[in-house]
């Protein structure tokens, strides 16, 4: 048989065609838009700190690898990710790294306060999303699991299918109190499944992922619970918030 490829059959993933794509500064791209936003390549490259011509040129290598989506308003095309399985991806890829070293007071500031509250594409996580599934969990609103990762039970938590093999579930008091708080489940995309969740990789706890993640940070945002900082993917939980979480959900944050 012929080493060329057979039409219409497909080998094992090609992981490390995914891998090359990963240099230092398309990742810090993804990273970059891993809080869900769209933004030119202008703001990019500001952000992540390369010349707009370098910008361009990653970013023209991340669309055609399938990690970004791109749509134009007027003469500006804004890029974001082309989903929120890039952002599991990056929360995966997170949990291997080594930490990234400090320097300064102004970089270790940044690091805990991304493992205290953070964007995972569009949902809570760090300290502050891993301790708003627990409360769930101890409270009856979700049942399936504990909301821990056990790296002794290897079959869970597979990177194959992640966010997947746990079978977390709403209850009907979830429902019952989700609504209360302002969680229109007639208008979640149906496309996208109600419950996933991410291993958190600063605190190795699963936080609440997919279209019920995302409507709930997105009401938390809202309602003034939390703020997004100028850039990056840090949240800041407000005077308001650490009252309102631990009222509500039962959520006590140490401040950092």
């Amino acid at each position: 048989m012929s080493r060329a490829t057979v039409s219409g059959v497909h080998g094992d993933a090609d992981i490390a065609a995914v891998a090359e794509v990963l240099d230092p500064a398309r990742t810090r791209i993804l990273m970059t838009l891993g809080d869900g936003r769209a933004l030119p390549a202008s703001g990019i490259a500001a952000e992540v700190g390369i010349a707009p011509s370098t910008a361009s040129a990653h970013l023209a290598r991340l669309l055609d690898a399938g990690f970004l989506s791109v749509e134009r308003h007027g003469r500006h095309r804004y890029y974001r990710l082309s989903g929120p399985e890039v952002g599991e991806l990056l929360e995966a890829l997170a949990r291997f790294a080594p930490p990234a070293p400090v320097r300064s007071l102004k970089q270790g500031t940044r690091a805990e306060a991304l493992r205290f509250a953070r964007t995972c594409y569009d949902h809570l996580a760090g300290r502050l999303g891993s301790a708003l599934m627990a409360a769930m969990l101890r409270d009856g609103l979700l049942q399936g699991g504990d909301g821990t990762f056990d790296t002794d039970t290897a079959r869970h938590d597979r990177l194959s299918a992640p966010g997947g093999d746990v079978d977390y579930r709403l209850t009907q008091r979830g429902s019952d109190e989700l609504a209360d708080f302002g969680i229109a489940f007639e208008g979640l995309p149906r496309r996208r499944p109600l419950i996933r969740y991410c291993v958190d990789w600063t605190e190795q706890r699963h936080h609440l992922a997919g279209a019920l993640g995302a409507a709930i940070a997105q009401r938390t945002l809202d309602l003034g619970w939390v703020e997004r900082q100028r850039a990056g993917r840090a949240l800041l939980v407000t005077d308001e918030g650490y009252a309102a979480l631990r009222e509500r959900f039962g959520v006590e944050l140490a401040r950092p």
